[in-house]
């Protein structure tokens, strides 16, 4: 990972530690290098998970590095998640970097257990909020004092006043709620939604940094609710059919090698369906460790 508050604690005895990299845009090129040129002769693969409110620069050198380094071998990935809820995903990686998951595996999975992250917060003003729409009267009524919204930003958009009679939809699945407070009480989350979403348990932890960037303001509490199991997570992630990328050679599931990017190549009606270029396998063992670093 990218920030080191994003880090959260083990889940269980098997999640493995994140690593962070820290200040990746103003160390010196040739630190950055070193340490996750490391980092891949280690672990054989390298899965960076990035905010995408982090700075562009952080993106270009990453970005520059993997350039340098000529390797399929480190995967760039940036969801559209609040701080939060990308610091769960994170979690969630390193949970089932401990399973005999391949690779590009566990590199996919990133994008299909996007979807069951149900993330939002508590706000006192939503006059900032860029990645929720805001319709003109919550605009306005955010400016009278006292004003809370309770929204989610992922997987679907919600937006609702604060009042008696004020609810979000939630995940149609068990799941634990995890909260961040800042410098909103955080009592209609956790005495409400947490009732309301029927969550199987509740955990704080500090806000993240990044989150006042991401929201918009600093009145705020975040919260995140989240697959906690590892049995879940792995039988999710297993369910889902494999392929191989025809380029670089690794397993994935999904649409798009998230190590070299590749799409799956598009055929002519009744011809060879042997793709005409291909690279070798990727290097590394399945059962080989990955670095997760966030």
């Amino acid at each position: 990972m990218t920030s080191a508050d994003m880090a959260l604690p083990p889940q269980d005895d098997r999640t493995l530690p994140a690593i962070v990299l820290q200040d990746v845009d103003r160390r010196p090129l040739e630190q950055v290098l070193a340490e996750l040129q490391a980092l891949v002769e280690q672990h054989g693969h390298v899965i960076v998970v990035c905010s995408q409110v982090l700075p562009a620069s952080v993106e270009r050198r990453l970005h520059t590095v993997r350039a340098l380094l000529e390797t399929d071998r480190i995967a760039l990935f940036r969801p559209s998640l609040p701080p939060l809820g990308l610091a769960v995903l994170a979690r969630q990686l390193r949970q089932l970097a401990s399973c005999d998951l391949s690779p590009g595996v566990l590199a996919s999975a990133g994008r299909l257990l996007t979807h069951y992250i149900h993330a939002g917060a508590l706000l006192g003003s939503v006059a900032r909020l860029d990645h929720v729409p805001v319709g003109l009267k919550s605009h306005a009524r955010s400016w009278m004092p006292g004003s809370q919204f309770g929204v989610v930003a992922h997987p679907v958009p919600q937006l609702v006043r604060i009042g008696p009679d004020a609810a979000l939809e939630g995940p149609e699945f068990g799941t634990w709620l995890l909260v961040a407070k800042g410098q909103l009480a955080p009592d209609w989350v956790t005495g409400t939604l947490a009732p309301s979403w029927k969550v199987q348990g509740l955990r704080e932890m500090p806000l993240p940094a990044e989150s006042p960037g991401w929201w918009g303001t600093g009145k705020l509490t975040e919260f995140c609710a989240y697959l906690p199991d590892l049995s879940v997570l792995y039988q999710l992630v297993t369910s889902v059919r494999q392929s191989t990328c025809h380029w670089c050679g690794i397993d994935v599931i999904g649409d798009r090698c998230v190590f070299c990017s590749a799409t799956p190549p598009e055929y002519d009606t009744g011809c060879d369906r042997t793709p005409a270029a291909r690279r070798g396998p990727a290097l590394g063992h399945r059962r080989e460790r990955r670095a997760l670093t966030g």
